[in-house]
């Protein structure tokens, strides 16, 4: 079964400095029938004006990834990281017993626009951790390439989750198929441009909800940049 979920349905909150349209429930956004998929929790697809950002918080037992698509994210927390994330970068911060950080928009005069993911843990209570690496965009082209998972590998960061994430970059005559566990999930979140994902049309924002199905098949792209899970149900 695959059900769609169109740009428009999401939650949206406009902060001025902050612009973000929220998959799941979060904060002032509460839909009770759209509280997470599987053990992916929260896909904030956020824009911070330049100059501005997230004020020093605290996260616990949570997987959290940062994927940027322009500008640049500059993170600082209480490991004694501080790093600027770049679009092509995949950044993973394992929350675990506990950790406090800030991001901020330090790219002048752009906008930072960056998908903020949270990942439910298949371990709580672990030391906070931090993992940061660049995916080439030949990696990405005109397949699905394996960036976030339990083992880390080449461009792959490795989460502390039953779950993989892919990202692929897909345009005119690319394709791409993906064998799935009928007993797993999975979402596919098209990031820019737009792309058929078995048979069904997606533009930037749609999301695709997958239950029970055996392959993933992606082509018909135009532009198009997409991230897709494999869940635990």
């Amino acid at each position: 079964m695959l059900t769609l979920r169109k740009s428009a349905e999401r939650g949206y909150a406009d902060h001025g400095w902050l612009q973000s349209y929220h998959s799941f429930s979060f904060a002032n956004y509460f839909d009770p029938s759209h509280m997470g998929f599987g053990n992916l929790r929260v896909i904030n697809e956020d824009r911070i004006a330049p100059g501005t950002g997230f004020g020093t918080h605290g996260h616990r037992d949570m997987e959290i990834i940062s994927y940027v698509l322009s500008g640049n994210l500059a993170h600082q927390d209480s490991m004694g990281n501080v790093k600027g994330i770049p679009p092509g970068d995949v950044q993973r911060m394992s929350a675990g017993s506990g950790v406090r950080h800030s991001e901020f928009n330090h790219a002048q005069g752009q906008t930072t626009h960056f998908l903020q993911i949270w990942i439910e843990p298949n371990v709580t209570g672990i030391d906070p951790g931090y993992e940061q690496k660049t995916v080439p965009e030949s990696v990405k082209r005109g397949q699905l390439a394996l960036v976030a998972a339990p083992e880390a590998d080449g461009h792959t960061v490795k989460i502390h989750a039953d779950a993989r994430m892919y990202a692929g970059l897909f345009d005119g005559a690319e394709n791409a198929q993906l064998l799935l566990d009928p007993a797993r999930k999975a979402y596919v979140f098209l990031v820019r441009g737009s792309l058929q994902v078995n048979g069904q049309h997606l533009n930037a924002g749609d999301a695709a909800m997958l239950q029970g199905e055996t392959s993933l098949a992606l082509n018909k792209g135009q532009d198009a940049e997409v991230l897709v899970f494999d869940l635990a149900a």
